[in-house]
């Protein structure tokens, strides 16, 4: 067989059923392979709706994304969202070709160093040089992605690679001395932990997207110590959003209850976030109270990263709180949730009431008509924040957005990502007018493949976030953030792709545009 059929098959035994990508002259051997192959392809309209598509079929699956790219243009459109995967920790292994081994160095046509560019934003890379190889990289490359802090791997394959003879074994070893990420909590590190939270007298338990995978440890935890949750951005889901130990999101776009809680802890146990600075604002003023914060996480280089941690934990989430919740107790926190809960009676997440209609009554509506049963995705912008407040999920996996990079245009591919990975379930896109014109070509993906994706555009004409920050810190001078003068008709636009289109302009129709959405046999896009 040649080097593009041994790709396929070590994908193959790697359990790959999906690849999201985009053909082009270098790696046109391999999408030869690929005719022949059981694993389903689905091709998008831009390499960078493919690797975010990757993204969130990895997120809301628990497995590896994979998606596939040409050489130059095609690799390099991929970059953004590696960059994305890399700053969310999430598991893709993008597999791109490259021009002829002879020709690498000669600024060939499409020639482009994707290996030297993807380096900073990849967990590993690799250039494939020997066509032998390609089970042991793509073995490696799934390993590494999926295990310890996950992230994405890339793999770059000569044309001439991809044609060559393969004449080497499947089975092969993984063999990485250098790579052997610590799962286990240190016992007596647990011990501290446990004994710090039964003396403490107000404490926090913060979670962040690294504990995606511990939905349930996590809740039994909480359950039995009593602790107040909070959950960053990435965290949403891990912990459900109705429960009455949840006090919402934490930082600049959090809850007054959640952001109170911190300021005021003693104690805060931090598991599988890395104190981002939207959660902290200025450091050296985060948790001025807490006298012990233990900071649980696999990747021990983000362990005092940003804020001191007085017990650190290095391990998988799910691992350590197995542990702590062998030595939990109940804790004696009554005072404390006296305070807490009139924190959070008194500072609800509120908004003032308007004759139009606005985002948040808009993203209330769905949540109030699904009972916030969907998994919701989200461009960028005030819109993605407003449905991290008004769309409180249960479930984890089941809010996917853009977190540490902010990558707007995400929403749409996010929500085919989605949807391939769990197709019997609802999927809203909650977008902007700004973020979704980042990607929107991907309509035609939806329509290729009949995907059932709800698009709900929250058009406010305008950059909205960018230009609330104008509002805030540069005297309402606002800057390039206008788009009502240019913006399309994004109903009639749907319609053009053969896509159902609503547009509701009225608050009396709300509820009207909500079902008509909701009750649709097929994509929708509402304005």
């Amino acid at each position: 067989m040649k080097g593009a059929e041994a790709l396929l098959r070590a994908l193959e035994r790697e359990g790959v059923e999906v690849i999201f990508g985009h053909p082009g002259g270098a790696i046109m051997p391999t999408y030869d392979a690929l005719y022949d192959s059981p694993i389903r392809h689905i091709l998008v309209r831009h390499e960078q709706g493919g690797v975010h598509a990757a993204t969130a079929y990895a997120r809301a699956s628990g497995r590896v994304g994979v998606v596939m790219a040409t050489s130059g243009p095609g690799a390099l459109n991929l970059v953004t969202g590696l960059a994305d995967a890399m700053m969310d920790s999430t598991p893709v292994v993008a597999i791109t070709g490259n021009v002829p081994r002879a020709l690498i160095g000669t600024d060939a046509f499409q020639e482009a160093d994707v290996t030297g560019v993807t380096m900073p934003i990849t967990k590993h890379n690799y250039l494939v040089q020997d066509v032998n190889e390609i089970p042991r990289v793509v073995k490696e490359a799934f390993h590494i992605a999926a295990t310890g802090r996950p992230g994405p791997v890339l793999i770059d394959i000569p044309k001439d690679v991809q044609l060559a003879e393969f004449t080497g074994s499947f089975d092969v070893k993984l063999d990485l001395p250098g790579y052997k990420p610590t799962l286990k909590g240190h016992p007596k590190q647990i011990e501290r932990a446990l004994d710090a939270l039964e003396k403490a007298e107000r404490p926090v338990l913060m979670v962040g997207g690294g504990a995606q995978h511990a939905h349930a440890e996590l809740l039994a935890f909480a359950e039995k110590t009593g602790l107040p949750v909070i959950t960053t951005l990435m965290g949403l889901g891990a912990f459900p959003g109705n429960h009455p130990l949840w006090l919402g999101m934490p930082g600049m776009h959090g809850t007054v209850a959640a952001n109170r809680a911190i300021h005021h802890a003693d104690v805060i146990l931090a598991i599988g976030l890395r104190f981002d600075d939207r959660v902290t604002g200025k450091v050296s003023r985060f948790a001025p109270h807490a006298h012990t914060i233990i900071h649980v996480d696999i990747d021990p280089a983000e362990i005092g990263k940003v804020v001191r941690t007085h017990i650190p934990i290095v391990g998988d989430s799910r691992l350590v709180l197995k542990e702590l919740l062998k030595g939990a107790k109940a804790l004696r926190l009554a005072a404390w949730w006296r305070e807490l809960e009139e924190w959070r009676t008194r500072y609800p997440l509120r908004y003032r009431p308007k004759p139009h209609l606005q985002s948040q009554e808009v993203i209330r509506a769905f949540y109030e008509a699904t009972g916030g049963h969907a998994i919701v995705t989200t461009g960028v912008g005030q819109h993605q924040m407003f449905a991290a407040q008004f769309f409180p999920v249960t479930r984890p996996r089941s809010f996917l957005t853009s977190g540490g990079l902010g990558t707007m245009g995400v929403g749409l591919p996010f929500a085919i990502g989605a949807k391939i990975a769990r197709p019997e379930e609802l999927v809203i896109d909650f977008d902007g007018d700004g973020s979704f014109q980042m990607t929107l070509q991907e309509l035609a993906t939806v329509v290729k493949y009949k995907l059932d994706v709800k698009v709900v555009i929250l058009n406010n004409g305008y950059l909205g976030m960018v230009r609330q920050w104008q509002d805030l810190f540069h005297a309402k001078r606002y800057s390039e953030v206008y788009l009502a003068d240019s913006n399309p008709d994004f109903a009639r636009l749907a319609e053009a792709y053969g896509i159902k289109g609503v547009r509701v302009e009225r608050k009396e129709d709300l509820m009207k545009g909500v079902e008509a959405v909701l009750n649709a046999d097929g994509p929708v896009v509402a304005e």
